[in-house]
């Protein structure tokens, strides 16, 4: 091999005046569409970016939202502006934890999202191996679970699969925490399809749980910030 293939870089195609044009308008179409982008509310931006993620699809882990730029931030407060509204206010509660992977970055936007307002939570993650939890101990204190999606269509890998199918895999949850000596104050999701259609966005739902080991029954509260039907007529 002599030295200059060892160098050889790939020969750029088409006319350089075109590619430095095309560019350049390029650059200022994107300009154009983030600065429109930047102008809106934060709620307005995640639900613009959201609708799109689950366009067309029944289902979606919205990593795409949770590890976007534009809207990694933004959803932590999203979901703590949420739970305010509906009397959860992030002194209220001590930990927030991940049902499903999905929502091991919501769980540490919300973090991030209370630090940034002077507030401390923890967070943790179920052990989707192994019936336990992963993070700082819980015991005493007062949590919220978090999910990315959670639908009555959901059949994907999730724990919304046997959550609202049969309601096993939330209850098991739910028992896991209580074990650790904490107490489940609601459940939350990014996205919700759980209720009729005259449910409206953001409103206090109930989801029963039965302790699998108590056969204790109990019902929390369900916090849906946006649901899908809002989302797929956007």
């Amino acid at each position: 091999m002599t030295e200059n293939s060892e160098h050889q870089t790939f020969r750029r195609t088409g006319s350089t005046d075109h590619r430095t044009a095309a560019a350049q308008s390029a650059g200022n179409t994107n300009e154009q569409d983030a600065t429109a982008f930047a102008m809106l509310e934060p709620r307005e931006q995640l639900r613009q970016v959201l609708a799109q993620a689950i366009k067309g699809k029944p289902f979606n882990e919205l990593y795409s939202v949770a590890f976007d730029h534009r809207t990694a931030a933004t959803v932590g407060h999203v979901l703590l502006d949420a739970l305010e509204e509906q009397g959860y206010g992030v002194d209220d509660f001590d930990a927030v934890g991940a049902l499903t992977a999905a929502a091991v970055p919501l769980v540490s936007a919300v973090i991030l999202a209370a630090a940034s307002r002077g507030e401390d939570l923890d967070g943790f993650v179920m052990d989707f191996v192994y019936p336990s939890v992963k993070g700082p101990s819980i015991a005493g204190k007062r949590v919220i679970l978090l999910d990315a999606w959670l639908s009555e269509k959901s059949y994907v890998q999730t724990s919304s699969l046997v959550t609202l199918r049969n309601g096993n895999e939330l209850s098991l949850d739910f028992s896991i925490v209580e074990h650790e000596g904490a107490q489940v104050l609601a459940v939350a999701s990014l996205i919700g399809g759980v209720g009729d259609a005259d449910h409206v966005a953001g409103e206090r739902q109930q989801i029963e749980v039965i302790n699998p080991v108590t056969a204790e029954h109990a019902a929390l509260p369900l916090i849906q910030v946006f649901d899908e039907r809002e989302l797929n007529a956007a």
